[in-house]
């Protein structure tokens, strides 16, 4: 039985929304009409992208956030071990949901699975919020008959990325916090105090201090042309873009930026992590090497990287060895690549790849957090600096005009 959306007015003509399951539009609409409610739209629920406009992108109504995945995902894994089926599940899953949007996809997962789909072929029909790595896993699950097991698995990598994620949001809202700030200082004493405070000297007809010069400079800049460095920059954040919707210039981009020293380091280890984690669970799952590493490539960020990895599945395929293949690229780190060494020469490959997740995990995290605590001190060092200078500016006309007078 499909899912419909529907929008209509109640008997207080209110508009309400939401989702109801029935063979077709016009039995939804009696549904409604039972209610007293009057039908204004009704439509099957499906995963399409919004169109139209220049900058149009994916309705964000068929996406699932990381933390919403991974509940979903511990969700089914707990009903399904207590025995309960499949759709019993999705309808637990779906009134639990707490949220239209999410009730409203799960709902439709379970109408495909009633007509007799698979669970993970139900999960296609919205491949923005179930990605490919996910629907695999879960194709593995029901075809190893160990759909639980393999549930718990991903919800446990789900989580994991969710809270590191979460944990980095939270890091970089101090030093956000500071770089507004700084920026709006810095603005004012450009636009508003530092032109009053050297007023005074302008009109004396002396010769001024190059850093007083220097600061009158920047000042008249910032009151004259701020508009138009602000419109420079707008127009070059919509250029690059644009510019970044080609996969070429978007893979220029990516190798230049994992080649950065922090920028760089950040990445290899994000998509290394990810790399990782991903092989662990297909491959605990029972996928092939050479299928999980073409499905894992597709949670790897970074392009470049990416493209290593299927240049790596290739090499695979062709019977060499996944660490010598990984290692060849440079861009995963030597202890991750010496682990899957010696998982594979052990044949504990797919804990091998857990550890070395965890591992990765752990150093990106380092990383991250050493990275964020340098960068709130540093901006604030930034703006200190700044303002000694604009004092220096005003105190050095003012030493200058006490000395002349002395004389």
């Amino acid at each position: 039985m499909p899912a419909f959306e529907y929008r209509c007015l109640d008997g207080n003509g209110k508009v309400r929304k939401g989702v109801l399951e029935a063979d077709s539009p016009r039995q939804v609409r009696q549904q409604l009409r039972d209610k007293g409610w009057v039908a204004l739209d009704v439509s099957q629920t499906a995963d399409k992208p919004s169109s139209g406009a220049l900058f149009s992108r994916p309705s964000s109504s068929g996406r699932l956030n990381g933390a919403e995945q991974a509940l979903i995902t511990r969700q089914l894994a707990t009903l399904i071990r207590s025995g309960m089926p499949i759709e019993q599940s999705l309808t637990a899953v779906a009134r639990q949901a707490g949220k239209p949007r999410v009730e409203r996809i799960i709902l439709a997962v379970r109408a495909r699975v009633v007509e007799g789909h698979s669970l993970a072929g139900s999960l296609a029909e919205f491949p923005r919020a179930f990605p490919e790595m996910y629907r695999a896993t879960v194709a593995a699950g029901e075809q190893s008959g160990h759909l639980e097991q393999v549930l718990d698995q991903l919800a446990e990598y789900l989580e994991t990325r969710a809270d590191t994620g979460r944990s980095v949001a939270q890091a970089m809202i101090y030093p956000a916090f500071i770089m507004v700030f700084s920026s709006l200082v810095i603005t004012m004493l450009m636009m508003y105090v530092v032109p009053r405070m050297v007023e005074v000297f302008i009109n004396q007809g002396r010769s001024l201090p190059f850093l007083t010069r220097m600061m009158i400079g920047i000042s008249d800049f910032f009151r004259d042309w701020l508009w138009l460095a602000v419109s420079v920059m707008v127009v070059g954040v919509v250029v690059f873009v644009r510019a970044m919707r080609d996969p070429a210039f978007k893979l220029r981009v990516h190798r230049r930026l994992v080649t950065m020293p922090i920028v760089g380091a950040v990445m290899r280890s994000a998509d290394s992590a990810r790399l990782a984690s991903t092989l662990g669970i297909l491959g605990r799952a029972g996928v092939p090497l050479v299928e999980a590493l073409a499905i894992s490539a597709q949670v790897v960020i970074n392009l470049a990287i990416r493209q290593s990895v299927t240049e790596a599945a290739a090499r695979v395929r062709e019977g060499g060895n996944l660490s010598r293949a990984l290692d060849k690229s440079g861009y995963f780190p030597p202890m991750m690549v010496q682990m899957i060494a010696s998982g594979e020469a052990s044949g504990e490959l797919d804990q091998m790849l857990t550890r070395a997740a965890v591992y990765q995990e752990r150093d990106l995290n380092s990383t991250v957090q050493t990275a964020v605590g340098l960068l709130g001190p540093l901006m604030l060092l930034i703006m200190a600096g700044f303002v000694v200078l604009v004092v220096l500016s005003v105190i050095l006309p003012m030493l200058e005009m006490n000395a002349f007078i002395g004389r």
